[in-house]
């Protein structure tokens, strides 16, 4: 279920990065400046994207043409539900083409974004003000360690990241081989994962610091001609300028110098002269997050490289292939189960599963679907995510049992794991995950409940309450996600839904069974090869058939014979082979 939500909403990203995607094939980038209304003779800069700035206007008004509150549906927007369609066909497209296609989709989806990322970190390392938002980056602030929030959200980073609780990586891990080394993939993963976050957070923050100087330095800008204004006027004295300033060439320091004299001087009427302190801290610490840090912040910086639309092209292309990967494994995890329980054709299951999701996807794409991705985002991945994690890890840990699982791994492995993943699995992580759900939950309760709206009069941001019917929708999507565990779990409790262990197909008994007859054979070709159990298939070894007392060996006497192979007992006669 909680892939479901997120693939709804996750979609609609990819939807919004085709339509820019298609938008950056000209010159200049429509985003690169504020359109010009005409009145007669005279041509005026269109005041909302004045108030804010040309990126921003065209992010809110010409793509989404956002309203300015969550109850004003404003109806479709065809040029997203458009894109939407698109993206749609494409993933299921991929879906149906199955592992073998899909994985050498992931070949260039996988290995083209490090090209563009580190392309454009040697891109953004030459803009003034990079360094700032790299030394920005990795200035630490320990007061923010306090706050749930900040824990939270490093919570569902990972989850995401590494396809946690999604049931995609369970999924496509159902097709390796049984001895595969899963311990190493898992470190592999984990290590690749935290250097490409490094890069592309490097990325990101040379941008938010080139973002942050372009714009400290208009505020500069029109500060100075405030207190030119001033001095021409008499409201303040030429004395109080230090003699070094030089307007034309008035840099960040000799601002803030400037502006701390007069603030000191002019201490009771200061608050009236509506000075602003152009502090390029401030900026960095408001830089804007989320969807507006792709979409806003980064098409701004890019209007400043040469050959602008080449750099949005690679842009947006790249999230294109990092979204179509993702989506590939979260629809996986959702039609797998489906296909294991159900005789369906692949096709036909993955076409109506896609249909419907476009449908409901229409949400999303309505002048004010933003508010749904934002209210999908907070409320239907955050904290069912971190359920189901922790249940995942209560069930192996607890009710399987830590020691039969990682005898389990020694016996595909042919090692066994170390003791520290014994303590992590059994106590440090379902304390930490628990302790992580209840700050949330608490976090939930004190906070009130809403979203960023946009002010078309104001050019801005302003937070605003979800409305009674939003915030019963907002709390429907945690219960619905989570919904499936307890029904799942009284279902198979009284035997009202079957776990499908007697069901094995045809095909994975001849399977098990040819791997059974070839046993000895493989035995001998890995000792004369010197190949290790990561490299070839092994036998399972009886002590891994353990009951659930984790001393007597399971048998299976539901049939004349009973072979020993990977998870299951399976016996199967002659006839039905």
């Amino acid at each position: 279920m909680v892939c479901g939500f997120v693939g709804l909403y996750y979609n609609v990203i990819i939807g919004w990065s085709i339509f820019y995607f298609f938008q950056s094939f000209q010159y200049p980038l429509p985003w690169a400046e504020c359109p010009i209304q005409r009145n007669g003779s005279q041509a005026i800069v269109e005041p909302e994207c004045d108030k804010s700035s040309a990126t921003t206007y065209f992010w809110y008004r010409q793509a989404l043409n956002t309203t300015s509150t969550i109850d004003d549906t404003g109806g479709l927007n065809w040029k997203m539900t458009v894109s939407l369609l698109v993206a749609w066909i494409m993933v299921c497209l991929a879906v149906i083409k199955g592992i073998q296609s899909s994985g050498k989709v992931m070949y260039f989806s996988s290995l083209f974004p490090y090209v563009v990322l580190f392309c454009f970190l040697v891109r953004g390392l030459m803009l003034k003000g990079a360094v700032d938002g790299i030394a920005h980056m990795f200035t630490p602030k320990l007061e923010k360690m306090l706050e749930p929030q900040v824990w939270r959200e490093a919570a569902t980073q990972v989850f995401f990241a590494l396809g946690l609780g999604f049931g995609g990586v369970i999924a496509f891990s159902s097709y390796n081989k049984r001895d595969n080394n899963c311990h190493f993939d898992a470190a592999l993963v984990s290590i690749i994962n935290f250097v490409t976050s490094i890069l592309a957070t490097l990325v990101v923050f040379a941008v938010l610091g080139f973002k942050a100087n372009v714009m400290n330095e208009k505020c500069v800008v029109e500060n100075a001609e405030k207190i030119l204004g001033y001095l021409n006027t008499g409201v303040l004295s030429k004395e109080l300028i230090p003699p070094h300033i030089n307007f034309s060439h008035l840099s960040a320091q000799d601002y803030a110098e400037m502006y701390s004299v007069i603030k000191t001087v002019k201490e009771d009427s200061f608050a009236q002269l509506g000075l602003d302190s152009c502090i390029l801290e401030d900026e960095l610490n408001k830089a804007v997050q989320g969807t507006g840090l792709a979409f806003i912040a980064f098409t701004e910086a890019m209007t400043h490289f040469p050959a602008s639309p080449f750099w949005s092209v690679m842009f947006f292309f790249m999230l294109i292939n990092l979204g179509l990967g993702s989506m590939i494994g979260t629809m996986t995890g959702i039609t797998t189960p489906i296909l294991d329980a159900f005789k369906i054709r692949k096709e036909i299951l993955c076409v109506v599963c896609c249909i419907i999701a476009f449908l409901m996807g229409l949400l999303f794409v309505q002048r004010s679907g933003n508010y749904f991705v934002t209210m999908f985002d907070d409320y239907s991945a955050g904290l069912p995510l971190t359920v189901v994690v922790i249940l995942e890890n209560v069930s192996v840990a607890w009710i399987y049992g830590t020691k039969r699982f990682m005898q389990d791994l020694e016996d595909m492995l042919g090692f066994r794991p170390y003791n520290f993943y014994f303590y992590m699995w059994t106590y440090v992580s379902p304390a930490i995950l628990v302790v992580l759900i209840v700050a949330t939950i608490i976090e939930m309760a004190v906070s009130p409940a809403g979203y960023n709206a946009w002010s078309e009069s104001e050019g801005m941001e302003h937070f605003q309450s979800y409305p009674p019917w939003a915030i019963i929708m907002a709390y429907s999507l945690i219960i619905v996600a989570m919904l499936p565990l307890p029904l799942v779990f009284i279902a198979r409790r009284f035997n009202l839904l079957s776990d499908g262990s007697n069901k094995l197909s045809v095909s994975y008994r001849k399977g098990m069974m040819k791997d059974i007859s070839n046993l000895e054979e493989q035995d001998e070709q890995r000792f004369i090869l010197g190949k290790n159990p990561s490299e070839a298939p092994s036998p399972m070894p009886p002590r891994a058939y353990l009951g659930p007392g984790g001393t007597q060996e399971m048998t299976n006497t539901n049939y004349g014979t009973s072979t020993k192979t990977g998870y299951q007992n399976i016996g199967s006669p002659e006839s039905e082979l």
